[in-house]
């Protein structure tokens, strides 16, 4: 059974997704959170194999912090959001469901997303239209040093993205 966390800020359909995810009776749904802290506490108590999450929360929190955090808590994160980023962030989610979505599109996304995590080859027969997965094999460009001396590591580059993104919705 894939147990999942939902992150989503709007309460209906944080309840519509759950109901959707649990009509499968491969998948649990064992917490639902609207923005970082909370995020954070719900991984941290229920330890989930995947979190949904959409990419502006509340609290001034996004997604993007999200997926960072719960990166460092080997936590899969798959993005389900109404306006999907313009490029693939395999270091931070799995890939992005777009919104609107069907029952079918959810769990087959799920179920090639548990592929993605188990390391298995995927042959599904029809991928939903809304749906896109990141490849971990695009390759990185190399960094160069903004001052002398200084190389980023990945985590500060991610950091960077997070408050460059977070920066643009304002």
């Amino acid at each position: 059974m894939l147990r999942i966390l939902i992150v989503e800020d709007d309460s209906q359909l944080a309840m519509t997704l759950k109901y959707l995810v649990e009509d499968n009776p491969r998948y649990q749904v064992v917490a639902i959170s609207d923005d970082l802290d909370t995020s954070l506490e719900a991984a941290a108590e229920h330890r989930p194999d995947l979190a949904l999450v959409d990419l502006r929360l509340a609290h001034g929190t996004t997604g993007f912090s999200v997926a960072v955090r719960l990166a460092d808590d080997n936590v899969p994160v798959l993005f389900v959001t109404g306006k999907a980023p313009d490029f693939p962030m395999p270091d931070l989610a799995l890939g992005c469901l777009m919104k609107p979505f069907t029952a079918e599109d959810v769990h087959r996304s799920l179920a090639m997303a548990e592929d993605m995590m188990r390391g298995r080859e995927t042959f599904r027969q029809k991928t939903p239209l809304n749906l896109t997965l990141y490849s971990a094999e695009i390759e990185e460009q190399p960094v160069v040093p903004q001052q002398p001396g200084f190389i980023p590591s990945r985590r500060s580059l991610k950091t960077r993205l997070e408050h460059w993104i977070a920066g643009t919705q304002g």
